[in-house]
């Protein structure tokens, strides 16, 4: 994918992105009102945007379905921040959502970016079974889970994954390297374990985003705008039946102070 920023032959910086006049405003060089609005989803204009070309109708299929999934799940460390600081400062829900923001990241939510980087690897290589083997020997080693597997809630499977692959596999426009790649994955984690491991939600995203050509540094950006859809609904609810205050106490209570003599009180 091209960059959006490029620059001039005296180096200064221009954009694609946007434009203006007095009388109209264009998203690339489509005019936002007479070509997008009524006529496309933002699904569409935001691909338009990011991808720099206009989506196919299995781009748009697939980028629904991964918005979906990583919109919400419960009272997550995302949610927590976004519902504590919005009892702390109520006046400013951009402050909330944009706490629980920050937790999109290596660990949750985010996840994906790190799992596609082992994706692009195993598909770089002349024999990615080979390739694969290597990687869960080093997660192996280092005592360290495999991006895109295991998660602590479902077990054996993740009802989400299998969805995620299935709906992909359906596609006949995608051209499935990047599923086999994750396919070649999981055999290999699960040798080097001896046993099953859970295939995650995140680990199938990873394959998804990259079928329709989302470069892998730009995968935690899906995470980021389907998650703050997900944090306005959490205040929403917290406006409605707050649990902010109720969620401070429960952990003042229950993690004890420990003097210095390692007495609790």
């Amino acid at each position: 994918m091209k960059e959006h920023a490029m620059t001039t032959a005296n180096n200064t910086p221009t954009t694609r992105l946007c434009t203006h006049t007095l009388t109209s405003l264009h998203y690339r060089d489509a005019n936002l009102v007479e070509d997008l609005m009524g006529k496309k989803s933002f699904t569409e204009v935001m691909l338009m945007q990011i991808l720099g070309r206009n989506p196919r109708g299995v781009d748009l299929r697939i980028t629904d379905v991964v918005l979906i999934v990583l919109m919400e799940h419960g009272l997550t460390p995302s949610a927590i921040a976004t519902r504590l600081i919005y009892m702390s400062a109520p006046e400013n829900l951009q402050g909330a959502v944009s706490a629980g923001l920050l937790a999109v990241g290596s660990s949750f939510v985010g996840t994906m970016e790190n799992c596609s980087r082992l994706l692009d690897r195993i598909g770089a290589a002349a024999d990615p079974e080979a390739e694969a083997q290597e990687i869960a020997r080093e997660h192996k080693a280092l005592k360290i889970p495999v991006p895109g597997f295991g998660h602590h809630l479902h077990k054996p499977v993740d009802p989400r994954a299998y969805k995620l692959l299935d709906l992909a596999r359906a596609e006949p426009d995608l051209a499935g390297d990047k599923i086999r790649a994750l396919e070649c994955l999981s055999r290999a984690v699960d040798a080097a374990a001896g046993r099953p491991i859970t295939l995650n939600a995140t680990g199938a995203v990873a394959a998804l985003l990259g079928e329709i050509g989302v470069p892998t540094n730009v995968m935690r950006g899906f995470a980021v705008i389907s998650r703050a859809a997900g944090l306005v609904a959490h205040i929403v609810e917290e406006q409605q039946s707050p649990s902010g205050r109720f969620i401070w106490d429960t952990v003042e209570h229950a993690i004890p102070y420990v003097g210095e003599g390692g007495q609790t009180t």
